[in-house]
């Protein structure tokens, strides 16, 4: 079974919310930071990090 990433993405996210409650404020600055890291010149040291 393939699942897309971005619905895989978005489930887990919800379960997230749903189960730890954390406060929105820090869902958005999660998301925009993240977002924001993507498209920053540390993207390859932090992809070369992870793998």
């Amino acid at each position: 079974m393939d699942v897309p990433l971005w619905l895989a993405v978005i489930v887990v996210g919800w379960l997230g919310v749903k189960l730890w409650r954390p406060a929105w404020w820090l869902v958005a600055l999660l998301l925009l930071g993240g977002y924001l890291l993507a498209d920053s010149i540390l993207a390859p040291a932090i992809d070369t990090a992870i793998k």
